[in-house]
């Protein structure tokens, strides 16, 4: 008996996905911020380049670009929402209820994209592009938190 397709699992995995991410913000967010809690998520998902060893996940690479251009443009939101607050001695990434609004409109424009170009790929390569999408997402943010918390941290010592 099956239960649910591929179509399905398509969409409610990057949801249940989505969900685990803003859990795992919420979290965090309860965490002091340091310079390695920065720049180890983008360094992480570096590995999943390796899936781009399989020949099921090749696309060309102009589409790969936009992908990457596509996820450096979503990447605004998420850089205009993240500020630093001191609390006590530590520095923490600033509580924003925008966050998780621009965090469900960036699901919700993931999920319409995958709509628009389920059929265009095959899985694999759909994969593909959405995970270069979303390391096109991390990589700018997280490069703008390091500067943001660089010079947050320096302005606090003087």
């Amino acid at each position: 008996m099956k239960f649910l397709s591929l179509a399905s699992l398509g969409m409610i995995v990057p949801l249940l996905m989505a969900t685990a991410v803003i859990m795992l913000r919420m979290r965090t967010a309860k965490k002091p911020v340091s310079t390695r809690k920065i720049i180890l998520p983008p360094l992480f998902m570096s590995t999943g380049f390796i899936m781009f060893h399989f020949p099921e996940t090749l696309t060309p690479i102009p589409y790969d670009i936009i992908a990457f251009g596509l996820g450096m443009l979503l990447s605004v939101p998420l850089i205009l929402t993240s500020s630093f607050e001191i609390v006590g001695q530590d520095v923490y990434l600033r509580r924003s209820k925008i966050f998780f609004v621009v965090l469900l409109g960036l699901l919700l424009i993931r999920t319409i994209m995958k709509v628009w170009i389920g059929d265009t790929f095959t899985p694999m390569q759909t994969a593909g592009l959405f995970f270069i999408l979303a390391f096109g997402m991390i990589l700018p943010w997280r490069v703008a938190m390091l500067y943001m918390y660089r010079r947050f941290y320096k302005n606090r010592i003087e």
